[in-house]
């Protein structure tokens, strides 16, 4: 709450459901921009290509929709949890990537097309549904969350930037063209097409890409760190709205 409240007191005009849109929410002349790109949104081709592969059969003739709870449709806003047998959180990214390995095919690369269209297509069929991330009473659930938030808030790379340091201490600023996006409902909007990349980019790309973009090294994709990072941030912005797949510059 004291993480939300902060945002909602920075951006006193800003609707709370609104901050899943982004530096959208922030920028009127962006949001008018937006509004208009939306109108094609670029998104569109990976979306109809996740909902092909989201529907193709593995070689045994099972599907993606055989791996997942109401056959894989509505159920993003649940993803990531805390697997207690496994005793680590499960991203939708992993999840994914089980099913094939489950079903005798070979894992797509975490910050490809495929996965991206994969996600796109699942985010679509949850839109406008609520994140509803849990934290079950058990200590390494608490220990995920609690490295994740330290993950977060560390600096690192030769910048010496933190995710905070452009997501809470500075939303809304310019850093060269691109206007930061705040903490609060980064994830909601996930996957999403950035104009820089010229195609949809997952949840893992966005993490390497900001390491990079601070000149640090970035983690294997799937890392433990990384997914105690959407862990907590997922968590923070329980309540808000699904809104991807979505755009940015």
């Amino acid at each position: 709450m004291a993480f939300r409240n902060y945002f909602v007191k920075k951006f006193p005009d800003v609707k709370l459901e609104e901050f899943v849109n982004g530096p959208y929410a922030l920028n009127q002349d962006m949001r008018r921009q937006w509004q208009e790109i939306d109108q094609f949104p670029p998104y569109e081709f990976s979306l109809e290509k996740g909902k092909e592969l989201f529907a193709t059969p593995f070689r045994n003739g099972k599907t993606y929709s055989d791996c997942f709870p109401n056959r894989g449709v509505g159920i993003r806003q649940n993803y990531p949890y805390f697997d207690a047998l496994e005793g680590k959180v499960v991203t939708l990214e992993l999840a994914l990537n089980r099913c094939r390995e489950a079903n005798g095919e070979s894992p797509v690369s975490y910050v490809g097309d495929a996965m991206a269209a994969l996600t796109a297509y699942m985010a679509f069929t949850s839109r406008g549904k609520p994140f509803d991330i849990k934290i079950p009473d058990d200590r390494r659930a608490l220990e995920a969350y609690q490295n994740g938030k330290r993950y977060f808030y560390t600096r690192r790379g030769q910048l010496n930037f933190s995710c905070a340091t452009c997501h809470v201490q500075y939303p809304g600023e310019h850093m060269r063209a691109e206007v930061l996006a705040p903490a609060l409902g980064i994830l909601n909007a996930m996957p999403i097409y950035r104009s820089e990349w010229g195609s949809m980019g997952t949840i893992s790309r966005r993490f390497t890409t900001c390491n990079s973009q601070i000149r640090g090294q970035p983690l294997e994709p799937q890392s433990e760190e990384y997914r105690d990072l959407e862990y907590y941030l997922s968590y923070l912005s329980n309540g808000l709205p699904i809104s991807g797949p979505g755009a940015r510059p």
